[in-house]
């Protein structure tokens, strides 16, 4: 199989964008995208290796599996070592816990499995997950399964007809993307079915008899599409592109299209850039950089409880480029080359040994909830999560289907007043504890509609929870049809605002000819991690000491959020922090049960702070002051 230096300096430009998009560095919002390329890499050389093995008599299985231990495991395996030794030093037991189910999902090349059932809107930051990377090698492992038999029968018995086969599972696996992109978005992004296609577009520029350009203007506008398309991704998409899907395409094709004219017998500038030396030394170790950068990054955001700086973020990228070159010429080279006395059958036990030890050691974590002992002066507090948030029936899932939501059912208080509607996501829904406790001095009937991950916004759309549309129209209906004149609007702000927080004005506008009281709640404090990690790392020890740290966000959102509400009545819950800086544990007990969500014990007291409609003057619960006078404004109709 003959070297093109092109190709490895392709990976340089899959890895780098993967790398400032993690280390924080701005303008790289869709640096994911070049995972994509990497499976199209990956398509390309491992189809080219078969094909090389079927024309020289050389296939087998064995050789096949073989080859792909001493490419992978060795890189893989050290670098998860040395990553479980710092999550087993640093973590406390909920994180650690969830480690040791990630380190056993990746020993098995089930993570991206398992990271697609356990990323659900409450899952632990990813962030904080060290291993969450190895999606995409479990994904390239599981195609490995189906793609040697594939080739191998192609070969032998389709008379090499490889674009008859090819192409009809390409289209279908790119049509199942598009179609999961709507119904399964995570599914979508994380399993094998709808990302084939992207391994198998790479397979086909290797299998398939496609004609050669000898063109030079023709080469040249081909080098320049590609790398427009990976470069329009890279810049231009963000984390609320829908994708893979139809977006999937534009690294998909350019990595094609530059793959594909690398071959012309006249090779464009696109081809020379790819060949330069810095680009093919950086494609050289861009598995060890891909596999140590993202346990950097989470560690270092961990240890620092807040975004990167930007020298911390320098020194990510830094430390990624010494460890993945010191892991590629200490680790990779020794084992790439065939050694005689080891067998391709000693090799194989050899990699599935290693598998076992991982596996065993994931077990064992888990078995042990996250080995609680190593921490002697800290207890991890089991705090009550959203247990009270009467989930399933009034604070329904991602894509929630509002017919299972019944009125009755969700009455939460029960005064002699008016109904009032409480809707939004979990950040409306984590108030419902201390709206419950509070429910004496509330003197109407408050009505839960919560639906995790749903704004109350009219005009929200979102490709990871479709349902939300539908969910938001029928509050309207419900307004209506229950004559509600008091609604209260609550949600998690920080994620509208990439969107544009304007967004509120539409469901502003949807009220106004309604004759409903409108209040706003603002964004709520928002750590960077969860608040048992900051106690641990930065709490005190004074049992009646209140705990503060700084929140994560920019406290103008509610500024904006409160001109943006115009005549309604805006309520801001920064009002419990002194500028930044919030309290998060009073006196031993934690007031988030996370990063952001209220506990129960955080919910009473800022219900009792500042919740409208609460008849509680002259409470002076610390740490959180109380709403002695209401915000001024009206609502947009006649009170």
């Amino acid at each position: 199989m003959k070297y093109r230096p092109d190709v490895d300096g392709l990976r340089a430009f899959a890895v780098l964008p993967v790398l400032f998009f993690h280390s924080g560095v701005s303008g790289f919002s869709g640096g994911y995208v070049g995972v994509d390329v990497f499976f199209v890499i990956s398509g390309y050389v491992i189809g080219l290796s078969l094909l090389d093995d079927l024309k020289t008599g050389n296939f087998s299985i064995w050789r096949f599996y073989a080859k792909r231990v001493r490419r992978i495991f060795p890189a893989l395996f050290v670098t998860v070592a040395v990553t479980c030794v710092f999550a087993y030093v640093l973590f406390i037991p909920s994180f650690f816990l969830d480690f040791s189910k990630s380190l056993l999902a990746a020993s098995v090349f089930t993570s991206n499995i398992y990271f697609w059932k356990e990323s659900g809107y409450f899952a632990a930051d990813a962030i904080f997950r060290p291993l969450l990377h190895t999606w995409s090698l479990s994904v390239e492992e599981q195609y490995y399964v189906f793609m040697p038999i594939a080739t191998y029968v192609i070969y032998h018995f389709l008379g090499k007809r490889w674009l008859l086969v090819l192409l009809p599972a390409i289209l279908a696996s790119f049509a199942l993307s598009v179609y999961a992109t709507y119904t399964a978005p995570t599914a979508n992004f994380f399993i094998l079915p709808t990302r084939a296609w992207e391994l198998l577009i790479g397979a086909t520029l290797a299998l398939g008899r496609i004609p050669v350009v000898r063109s030079r203007w023709l080469a040249e506008a081909i080098g320049i599409i590609g790398l427009s398309l990976i470069a329009f991704a890279v810049f231009a998409f963000d984390e609320a592109t829908s994708f893979p899907g139809l977006n999937a395409l534009y690294p998909c094709l350019g990595s094609a299209l530059l793959i594909y004219v690398g071959k012309s017998t006249v090779p464009p500038m696109a081809t020379s850039l790819l060949s330069l030396r810095p680009f093919v030394a950086i494609g050289l170790i861009s598995y060890s950089l891909y596999l140590v950068h993202w346990p950097i990054v989470s560690f270092v955001r961990y240890l620092s409880l807040d975004q990167p700086t930007a020298t911390q973020t320098l020194a990510i990228i830094v430390a990624s480029f010494v460890l993945a070159y010191l892991s590629w010429r200490f680790v990779e080279q020794p084992f790439r080359k065939p050694h005689p006395a080891i067998s391709p059958p000693r090799l194989l036990a050899g990699g599935v040994g290693a598998i076992a030890i991982f596996a065993a050691a994931g077990a064992v974590g888990v078995a042990s909830d996250g080995f609680p002992s190593r921490m002697k002066d800290f207890v991890e507090e089991k705090i009550a999560r959203h247990e009270q948030w009467n989930r399933g029936k009034c604070f329904l899932d991602s894509n929630p289907d509002y017919h299972k939501w019944n009125a009755e059912d969700c009455t939460i208080t029960h005064g002699d007043g008016a109904e009032v509607l409480l809707w939004g996501d979990s950040f409306a829904a984590h108030y419902v504890p201390g709206i419950v406790a509070k429910s004496s001095l509330i003197p109407a009937k408050v009505i839960q509609y919560t639906a995790a991950g749903c704004p109350p916004i009219v005009s929200y759309y979102s490709y990871a929870r479709p349902l939300c549309a539908d969910f938001n129209a029928n509050a309207l209906k419900i307004i209506k049809d229950r004559h509600i004149r008091t609604v209260i609007l609550s949600a998690r702000w920080t994620d509208l605002q990439s969107r544009g927080l304007d967004q509120l004005q539409s469901t502003l506008a949807m009220l106004a000819p309604l004759g409903v009281k409108i209040y706003v709640v603002g964004q709520s404090p928002q750590f960077s991690t969860s608040v048992q990690v900051i106690a641990y790392s930065k709490g005190s020890h004074d049992p009646d000491a209140v705990d503060k740290w700084t929140i994560f966000f920019d406290p103008a959102i509610n500024a904006e959020l409160k001109q943006l509400a115009g005549t309604a009545t805006f309520i801001d819950p920064l009002q419990l922090c002194e500028g930044i800086v919030c309290p998060y544990r009073e006196r031993g007990r934690y007031l988030y049960e996370d990063a952001e969500h209220f506990s129960t014990e955080g919910s009473r007291q800022a219900v009792a702070a500042y919740f409208p409609l609460v008849n509680q003057p002259g409470n002076t619960t610390a740490p959180f002051p109380v709403l002695t006078t209401p915000q001024t404004g009206h609502s947009r109709a006649k009170d």
